[in-house]
């Protein structure tokens, strides 16, 4: 047996070692639904909206966090990597409350005609 085979001998019962050590957990994805049907990141008021539109913005998980800093790191990146795994699901989502988003506004503008608010507002103030 050379120095070689004997190094990688023991380099191979160091792997083995390694990965019978090493325990692989599946993980759930740190998102819940709240009653109102609005997906969160777990323990947080940070939606997966706005997880998307940062990264879709070009943000890294470590730039979202430093911006919401409620969210954890790791989450993040679950939040992301369920995102690139799940995206015309969490697409159809996004675009699903982007239309309810457009019709509350519109019906909120038509019971207050949002022109004349600022002087509404300052005649209120003066009397």
């Amino acid at each position: 047996m050379t120095g070689a085979d004997a190094a990688r001998g023991w380099y191979d019962r160091l792997m083995e070692k390694t990965a019978m050590d090493l325990r692989i957990v599946q993980e759930p994805v740190p998102l819940q639904t709240s009653e109102e049907g609005i997906v969160r990141v777990a323990g947080t008021r940070v939606t997966l909206d706005t997880v998307v539109a940062a990264f879709e913005q070009g943000a890294t998980a470590e730039e979202i966090v430093q911006q919401y800093p409620s969210l954890h790191l790791a989450d993040a990146y679950a939040v992301i990597g369920y995102y690139l795994r799940h995206r015309p699901e969490v697409e159809t989502y996004l675009a699903e409350r982007d239309r309810v988003s457009r019709q509350v506004r519109q019906e909120n503008e038509a019971r207050f005609d949002p022109a004349g608010v600022r002087a509404r507002l300052l005649a209120r103030r003066s009397e």
